[in-house]
């Protein structure tokens, strides 16, 4: 039987302009990652495949998109009090890379059997790494209880709507260096890559299709609707929980 940590939802929604300021933010931090074109999954489908490559971004993933936004948002008096994030890696590098660019200090927690690479890179990026437990879960309750003992503010890693908006500025970039794309798959976690995309590929044209997808093994909306993944709201990202002892970015 899975076990879930209950998580509250955001309760505002996120606009295309939201999005769109996001990116007037994030522009000279982040890269414009580029699309390519793949053989081997066009020959599958039979139809054209193209991958939005967001591991070359900074940090190797989409997660900085976010974390830049939410942070550099903050006022200069949350900056002052440092942030704190629970994270397996991805989100723990986004964190301690936007923290280190806008002068605040960063606590990034880790489940003890994180990633090794992951662990260097987020001390790398001069955040302080706490090891604790065995999944995100166990990193999640000590990173809350960090932020409640020191008044760092807590920066989770789907669930507020700047992370859905500075995540959703990949989407702006889809269309820009895609546009006859017709249909957008993107994985779905948290939700808040899937909101985001979604806001900004229907703001520029409503009939593009967004599917979100996930591993059937690690299936992270298997708490809604009877097993049977529901459909997510754009702008809102829509989760269960996370399910006890499954490591997440």
């Amino acid at each position: 039987m899975a076990h879930f940590y209950p998580v509250a939802t955001t309760t505002g929604t996120v606009s295309s302009d939201d999005v769109a300021a996001a990116r007037a933010l994030i522009r000279d931090v982040i890269s414009d990652t580029p699309v390519l074109h793949s053989r081997v999954l066009s020959e599958t489908v039979a139809g054209p495949v193209f991958l939005k490559c967001e591991n070359l971004q900074r940090t190797g993933s989409f997660k900085v998109r976010g974390a830049y936004f939410r942070i550099a948002r903050l006022s200069d008096a949350e900056r002052a009090r440092g942030v704190v994030a629970a994270s397996a890696g991805n989100h723990a590098q986004g964190v301690a890379f936007a923290a280190g660019r806008l002068g605040c200090a960063a606590t990034v927690v880790m489940p003890a059997g994180a990633p090794l690479p992951k662990v260097q890179a987020t001390r790398g990026y001069g955040a302080d790494v706490i090891l604790h437990g065995t999944c995100v879960e166990d990193a999640l309750g000590e990173a809350l209880a960090f932020a409640e003992r020191t008044g760092a503010v807590f920066i989770h890693p789907y669930d507020h709507q700047d992370i859905v908006a500075g995540q959703g500025t990949l989407g702006f970039e889809i269309i820009e260096q895609c546009p006859q794309v017709r249909t957008v798959v993107v994985p779905v976690g948290g939700g808040g890559l899937a909101a985001g995309v979604t806001v900004a590929i229907k703001s520029l044209d409503p009939e593009i299709q967004v599917i979100g997808v996930q591993a059937e093994a690690v299936c992270a909306v298997s708490g809604f609707a009877g097993g049977r993944a529901s459909g997510f709201r754009a702008g809102q990202p829509h989760h269960g929980g996370w399910h006890r002892g499954q490591p997440a970015g």
